[in-house]
């Protein structure tokens, strides 16, 4: 079950991790919406934020944090997102809200990664949510094709449409225990944009509500 309370914890706890005069990497998702109106609350001591969806940037530009495109700031120094899935290891399954392809370029860009959960979503082995892959619209049938062989259950998120112009696949029935080998070979599919797992580059902190675990 999802805890309101704890999302707010870990939106709130992860303003210690914003240092003044930073970039700050914002991510999407019910948690991060916490975690933007605590940031609002010191929007004069950052220099703005480097947005991965249209919905958080509306969020941010409505508290009047300036919001910048990425390839104007270079490196940022943290990022700042939640997840729907995240190991002991802190790797990850992200993209229920479909914003996966900005928040793994943004989370590439951040020298820290930091996860804000609330304990729902804690797993052993990751894949008990399904792994939303983002493709090219032609790219649907053939990538589905391919998770088939893979053992996996292709679902296409049907009406939902990326803020890149692109559809997701969402692929049930897989237990997860290399995380990091099934990216690299999703990643290698032609017409996959992203893969929604973050293993390669995995959170390098995660907050279960003001907890860091």
């Amino acid at each position: 079950m999802n805890n309101p309370n704890e999302k707010q914890l870990a939106g709130e706890a992860a303003l210690r991790y914003v240092e003044d005069g930073a970039i700050v990497g914002v991510g999407t998702g019910s948690t991060v919406a916490f975690f933007i109106d605590a940031l609002a609350g010191m929007k004069d001591r950052i220099k703005g934020a480097v947005s991965s969806s249209e919905q958080s940037t509306a969020r941010m530009k409505q508290h009047g944090i300036e919001v910048f495109d990425l390839n104007a700031t270079g490196p940022i120094g943290i990022y700042i997102d939640g997840a729907d899935e995240c190991d002991p290891h802190k790797r990850l399954i992200k993209g229920g809200g479909a914003a996966l392809t900005r928040e793994k370029i943004v989370a590439a860009a951040a020298q820290k990664f930091v996860c804000i959960i609330d304990s729902s979503k804690r797993v052993d082995v990751l894949g008990k949510f399904p792994l939303p892959i983002e493709v090219i619209p032609m790219a649907r049938s053939l990538v589905s094709r391919e998770i088939v062989k893979l053992g996996g259950q292709p679902v296409w998120r049907d009406g939902v449409t990326t803020d890149n112009g692109n559809w997701i696949i969402d692929v049930h029935g897989w237990r997860i225990t290399d995380p990091v080998g099934l990216e690299q070979q999703l990643n290698q599919l032609a017409g996959v944009v992203t893969v929604g797992l973050f293993a390669q580059r995995p959170a390098d902190v995660v907050l279960v509500g003001d907890k860091e675990i």
